[in-house]
């Protein structure tokens, strides 16, 4: 419980640097430029970082009046601490359902001390962008771009 606090502690500190270092707030006007939604998504997934982090998950994707499991798994660097995160998104530019598969990057931050609620823009190499709003529970900071792998599970 002590190594709780201390990351508690620290990720409290930090807020004010990483709001200052990270890219602004996804915003109405971003959201504009992406088009038109097609899709959307609904995740929960957990962190556990020492330096080189975990993440592991699974959603739910609702696309063309069909709704798809999909597994969440992926890492990050310059992390330390734990999170449980659930999103829920919004999905462009997936023309077909095997482009929804893909590690999707995001250069973002997280410092969590007991709640916190954040926002990406999340793309993958197949020209698929998911906006992500979440609310993590836990003691975590991560201040480094974080790529996770979204597998559909047929």
């Amino acid at each position: 419980m002590r190594m709780a606090s201390r990351i508690a502690a620290v990720a409290a500190l930090a807020v004010p640097f990483l709001m200052t270092s990270l890219p602004g707030p996804v915003t109405a006007r971003a959201a504009d430029d992406l088009g038109t939604p097609v899709g959307h998504i609904r995740l929960v997934a957990k962190s556990a970082d020492v330096g080189v982090g975990w993440t592991w998950g699974s959603g739910k994707l609702t696309y063309g009046h069909h709704t798809y499991n999909f597994t969440v798994k992926g890492g990050s660097i310059a992390a330390v601490g734990y999170s449980k995160i659930e999103g829920t998104g919004t999905v462009y530019n997936l023309k077909n359902l095997h482009d929804f598969d893909g590690t999707y990057v995001a250069g973002n931050g997280e410092a969590t001390a007991g709640n916190g609620v954040g926002g990406s823009l999340l793309h993958n190499g197949n020209g698929v962008t998911i906006k992500i709003e979440t609310v993590s529970k836990g003691a975590r900071l991560a201040a480094a771009a974080q790529g996770l792998e979204l597998t559909l599970t047929h």
